[in-house]
């Protein structure tokens, strides 16, 4: 009796890949994390925004700056979470306004904010390239 006690108080595995959120949580999760995102890279767009200032030479150096795949790769991330916080945050104060909080218009337009949300990176490549 002791040892089916244990099995019973034991944690379960749970494999949070295999847990399918519903698109309302996915939302507020990106929420965060391009909250989180934009609040970390602002430092550096400070920074860069400085350099570019001093000078020509500080200039041309945040220039090169930006052409680094990697910075360039963070400058769609920032795009794209810029986008995503402003779309979802205005969608948040609709529904503080007792705006879109039925179930189907929430699902909907938590839907329309996440594409919203890629479509604007991607649209933004689209013409600079």
């Amino acid at each position: 009796m002791n040892s089916s006690m244990n099995k019973k108080n034991r944690p379960i595995f749970m494999n949070l890949l295999q847990i399918r959120m519903p698109v309302v949580a996915v939302l507020s999760f990106a929420h965060r994390v391009s909250g989180v995102m934009m609040c970390v890279l602002i430092p550096f767009l400070i920074y860069l925004l400085d350099l570019s200032l001093r000078n020509e030479q500080g200039y041309a150096q945040a220039l090169e700056i930006l052409r680094h795949p990697f910075v360039k790769f963070m400058a769609v991330l920032m795009v794209w979470g810029l986008a995503h916080h402003m779309l979802a945050g205005i969608r948040f104060l609709l529904i503080d306004a007792d705006i879109g909080v039925e179930r189907d218009s929430a699902r909907r337009s938590a839907w329309i904010i996440n594409v919203g949300g890629l479509s604007v990176p991607i649209i933004a490549l689209w013409v600079l390239l």
